[in-house]
């Protein structure tokens, strides 16, 4: 088994699971109700959506990767549409998602259209949150950075169901380029490198929207990372306030992007994107992947590695093998 490829799914579970409890709350509220989050917390009461959740507990961004890769191990990593939708949504009945508000707004009502036996094309091609995004991560990990526009094409397949607009598809991919970067590489300027290669091929495999750049924001995140190096909360600051930290993917993806490289380290980037604010657990979900597989499990603090084990009770070990397994080997030519 890959040590990175564990690495990117234990990071993309702990990023998730210690930005969950001030999930969607801004960046003013977060500070006045923890002061700073430093470790693993219970959903707050006062929150609509991690009120259900316990310290470790990972959310939908981590929920629907594994569902993902359950469809992915079931057609031999052949992209089937039916078969993504079918399993994401046997996860959210078996999360009661619907009902406890956990699914996002494009994934929601997509789902339910897919249920009813409708196309949902016609909403997908419009989306712009990042459902997409938020659960790619492990599928960078099947592709050597050479193989972009295969790449590309794979996230595209893979997020069909729910997301087929050009920035849904372009930020996916640019969070799976930063984790195919980071697993190879392990090199925090080739990861952004890397990551902004891909954005013009990406953004013509989707429906156009009348979106901000990727890359634009992704290097002024960087920017701010290079300026306030020595300055977290500075950094996070002025990243929220000129970057974004929202559900849209032209906010969190450029965001997650530059925590990433501010960072590079599991346990600093977690933290960092949960006192953010924000959509907190799905940039930690991106940005904490990135990380882990740039070092690996090997360097994830034992605690956080149990705490995610137990709070969940999830083998993500099984994942990393039949990713491993895969990786560079994963050939996609089917046109989108």
């Amino acid at each position: 088994m890959n040590d990175k490829v564990l690495g990117v799914l234990y990071g993309m579970a702990i990023g998730d699971a210690m930005g969950m409890p001030p999930e969607l709350w801004s960046r003013k509220r977060v500070k006045a109700h923890y002061g700073q989050i430093t470790g693993f917390l219970d959903g707050c009461p006062e929150n609509a959506i991690s009120y259900q959740y316990q310290a470790g507990q990972f959310t939908d961004d981590t929920g629907q990767a594994l569902a993902i890769l359950d469809s992915l191990i079931e057609t031999d990593f052949v992209p089937s549409g039916q078969s993504i939708a079918a399993h994401i949504l046997e996860w959210a009945k078996k999360e009661n998602a619907f009902e406890n508000n956990i699914l996002g707004p494009t994934s929601k009502v997509a789902l339910k259209l897919y249920e009813e036996g409708k196309s949902a094309k016609a909403f997908s091609d419009e989306a712009v949150s990042n459902g997409a995004a938020m659960r790619i991560a492990p599928i960078g990990a099947l592709f050597e950075p050479e193989q972009g526009e295969e790449l590309c094409r794979y996230v595209a397949a893979v997020s069909q169901v729910t997301h087929t607009s050009d920035i849904t598809i372009a930020g996916a991919s640019m969070i799976a380029m930063a984790v195919a970067s980071a697993v190879s590489y392990g090199d925090r300027e080739r990861m952004i490198t890397d990551a902004l290669s891909v954005e013009e091929y990406a953004l013509s495999l989707g429906a156009s929207t009348p979106s901000p750049s990727l890359g634009a924001r992704t290097r002024l995140g960087v920017r701010l990372a290079d300026a306030y190096a020595s300055d977290e909360e500075g950094f996070l600051e002025m990243l929220y306030n000129l970057v974004g930290a929202g559900v849209n993917t032209s906010e969190s993806v450029p965001a997650a992007l530059a925590i990433a490289y501010y960072s590079f380290d599991v346990k600093k980037c977690a933290l960092l994107c949960a006192n953010l604010g924000g959509d907190t657990d799905t940039i930690g979900a991106m940005a904490t992947a990135v990380c882990g597989g740039a070092n690996g499990f090997g360097a994830i603090p034992k605690a956080y590695a149990e705490q995610i084990e137990k709070a969940n009770g999830t083998d993500l070990k099984v994942y990393a093998e039949a990713v491993s397994e895969r990786r560079g080997g994963c050939r996609w030519t089917k046109d989108v």
